[in-house]
């Protein structure tokens, strides 16, 4: 859909300003598509983020402080995240036997497995709904890191 469609406006300050609004519909978009399918498994897309980056130090545990640095919404309550998964039973978190100022977390194994099966349900629904080829994406990235540059 067009952005003009979608936002049912085509007045634009010119093609950079509607780039930017682009940008920002489109991730909204995607995350939307993104949380009706982590839904399913009861996880939000902070959560799920979080798993995933635990997911890439494991076996080894990670600081809070680590997983905060990591996420893609830097504004995130990281604590708050880790202690509703928790409750879940999804990761465990323990008391650093290095610092014992810091709490490290570390998933479970039914952490593990959910992870597993919502990530497949996540790629199934990328493959699905962004349609562009290899190289459209390797183009997207650059321009988007290009977008980024001053961060």
């Amino acid at each position: 859909m067009k952005l003009e469609e979608a936002i049912q406006s085509n007045k634009f300050r010119n093609d950079v300003h509607k780039a930017s609004l682009n940008i920002l519909y489109t991730a909204w978009w995607l995350k939307t598509v993104l949380s009706r399918e982590l839904k399913e498994y009861g996880l939000t897309h902070e959560q799920y983020n979080v798993m995933r980056i635990l997911k890439g130090k494991h076996p080894e545990q990670m600081c809070v402080r680590d997983i905060a640095s990591r996420m893609i919404e830097k504004n995130s309550n990281v604590p708050r995240i880790i202690d509703r998964l928790v409750t879940k039973k999804l990761v465990k978190s323990a008391t650093s036997e290095v610092d014992r100022r810091e709490t490290v977390i570390s998933l479970t194994p039914s952490g593990l497995s959910l992870l597993d099966n919502s990530t497949s349900s996540i790629n199934q629904a990328m493959d699905a709904q962004v349609s562009i080829g290899q190289q459209e994406a390797q183009v997207l990235n650059q321009l988007l890191e290009k977008v980024r540059a001053k961060e």
